[in-house]
């Protein structure tokens, strides 16, 4: 439906109106009263955070060391879609193969990775898991099977990427491998 464009009502619409309404009186309307300005919000919280800061510096409570135990392993070969990457983090990939360092020194630990790689590429396996431990025991030079694990499967060539594990798969303690 087209709407017209009315100058407005006419005088005896509005003549009607009034006699239909009857006598009005005016209502006087006064302006509002001026409120006092809110303060502005403060950060209590961060403002204690930050001033418990200098404290803790001084005491010194924590061990990088251990900070760095829960990182997070991943590797992607140049070339390669970091899709493959998502995919592998989210668990998308079925794993294979297994081995758990746990209990193993570095040389013993080596010898065992490099084994599980052959019979992976023997047995035509894409997928595996490496349970390498969080190292929680390790001296100040952080975990050694975490970091031997990571060193040897950059080193690669058939390995395409690597994360660490969802966690009930291991987490931070254990590394799923993609390989060629």
């Amino acid at each position: 439906m087209k709407r017209r464009n009315a100058p407005g009502p006419s005088d005896e619409d509005i003549a009607l109106f009034r006699e239909a309404v009857g006598p009005v009186r005016h209502i006087e309307s006064a302006a509002p009263a001026t409120r006092k300005p809110r303060p502005r919000p403060r950060a209590h919280m961060r403002e204690a955070d930050e001033a418990a800061v200098a404290g803790e510096l001084l005491r010194g409570g924590h061990d990088p060391a251990v900070i760095e135990i829960g990182e997070e392993l991943s590797f992607l070969r140049e070339g390669h879609s970091p899709k493959l990457l998502r995919c592998l983090k989210r668990g998308q990939f079925s794993v294979q193969g297994e081995i758990d360092l746990h209990h193993m020194n570095a040389e013993t630990a080596r010898a065992c990775i490099l084994e599980l790689l052959e019979e992976a590429h023997a047995e035509g396996w894409h997928c595996i898991r490496i349970v390498h431990g969080k190292g929680l025991r390790s001296r100040p030079g952080g975990p050694v099977l975490k970091g031997l694990t990571d060193r040897i499967l950059r080193r690669r060539s058939d390995v395409l990427a690597f994360a660490s594990a969802r966690p009930a798969q291991g987490g931070t303690g254990a590394v799923v491998v993609l390989l060629r």
